[in-house]
């Protein structure tokens, strides 16, 4: 706006002076005395029109707030103090056409878009009015200082959402009947931001191209039903060994000496995450898997991914009451990790990626664990699982035996000429 005559600025000033103190009667009088002298000026009409909503005269008020548009259309605020006497006046579309106007001139202005979005709400227009929130909630978390203003439409946005999202993925729910598989119930839990897409992160070999699925399917895995059927064996043998055998059973976590905290030191050389190992990067444990013949044969009935000096890799894993494995990623997806649950107290779950899942004693499952993925046991008993790896089920025999020289070279290293 341009700035205010000299001639009329003592009367402004006593106008606002007049309004801080309360003074209704003498502020309108100082306005209406500046206005003969500037009939013009945009700042003193919007500052009449502001004294006038005031007073509730919403007429008047509008009058002025046009004026004052007229004069200078290119300030959104004469635009959303018009939408303000239109929202007062019941008038919806007057009020929407004087916001357009607004974000017509500042397509970010907040209390423009704010407005818009209270507008379609109470209108009953539900996507326009996600689609508002969803700019106002994103607009105000990244406020660094927020007013209590803003914290307020910050928490109105969220609400509406969050109801929002919830009423959608009712109707979809209802629509669909139930009739979806994993991946479709994937997609839409992450269109309406009921969860988050997870993508590999492999610290060592990552093959492109592969599925990136938190969980594999079943079908996958032919032998799962005959591994299964040893479950009671298994269980025997790993239950002996922890109550007879605990010098077969270390930490899993043991880092060098040296190494910085990071999100492992709760676990380093702590018992709280433990392990038996049968086979431990490619080496068999002669003398565990004596004890444990059942077990033995178990993982020999199996296609294991027979890699010197890297796998198989399979292990009694031993989760202590109230213990936690933080969200961490795996090496390579060249690889599927089995668990066969031998001991699963109630209160124990494992996510992988968007998904948690409650083991199930006797329920073997394969998933891919250069997706994040954590785990828990909240019950006062401690947890047990068969863990073995086996090669990715969607690599060809071909792609196998490629991978398995490219390992067998890098893990022996070579001399130049």
């Amino acid at each position: 706006m341009t700035d205010l005559p000299s001639s009329v600025q003592p009367l402004v000033s006593q106008a606002m002076a007049a309004r801080q103190r309360g003074d209704a009667t003498t502020e309108r009088r100082r306005l209406d005395q500046a206005l003969t002298l500037a009939p013009d000026h945009p700042q003193l009409l919007n500052a009449r029109g502001m004294r006038a909503l005031a007073d509730e005269n919403l007429p008047q008020a509008l009058a002025f707030f046009a004026a004052a548009a007229a004069r200078d259309p290119g300030q959104p605020v004469l635009w959303i103090n018009q939408a303000t006497v239109h929202r007062l006046s019941g008038d919806d579309a007057a009020e929407g056409l004087a916001l357009e106007r607004a974000l017509a001139i500042d397509r970010l202005n907040f209390t423009a878009q704010l407005r818009m979005a209270e507008l379609h709400q109470r209108c009953g227009r539900a996507a326009a009015a996600a689609q508002g929130w969803s700019g106002v909630v994103q607009m105000a978390a990244a406020m660094p200082e927020r007013s209590p203003a803003i914290d307020d439409a910050l928490a109105r946005g969220r609400a509406f959402l969050a109801d929002h999202t919830d009423t959608i993925g009712r109707a979809i729910d209802d629509a669909l009947g139930g009739a979806t598989n994993r991946r479709m119930t994937a997609c839409i839990d992450h269109m309406l931001g009921r969860r988050a897409i997870y993508t590999n992160h492999c610290d060592g070999v990552h093959v492109p191209f592969l599925p990136a699925d938190e969980f594999f399917d079943r079908d996958l895995f032919p032998w799962f039903a005959a591994l299964e059927a040893r479950t009671p064996a298994i269980r025997a043998e790993a239950l002996a060994l922890v109550q007879h055998d605990a010098a077969s059973i270390r930490p899993y976590v043991r880092q060098d000496a040296g190494t910085p905290d990071n999100k492992w030191s709760g676990l380093d050389n702590n018992l709280d995450w433990s392990a038996c190992f049968l086979w431990e990067y490619g080496i068999r444990n002669d003398d565990v898997c004596a004890r444990c013949p059942e077990t033995a044969a178990a993982l020999a009935a199996i296609p294991q991914n027979e890699v010197p000096g890297k796998a198989p890799t399979a292990f009694f894993s031993i989760l202590r009451p109230q213990a936690h494995i933080p969200a961490h990623t795996g090496v390579t997806n060249s690889r599927a990790i089995i668990h066969l649950p031998l001991v699963v107290p109630a209160g124990c779950r494992f996510r992988v990626g968007g998904e948690t899942r409650a083991w199930r004693e006797g329920e073997a499952f394969a998933f891919d664990d250069t997706i994040e993925h954590e785990a828990w046991n909240d019950s006062d008993r401690p947890r047990i699982v068969l863990i073995f790896d086996v090669w990715n089920p969607h690599l060809s025999a071909d792609e196998q035996a490629v991978l398995k020289t490219v390992f067998e070279v890098t893990g022996r290293g070579v001399t130049a000429a």
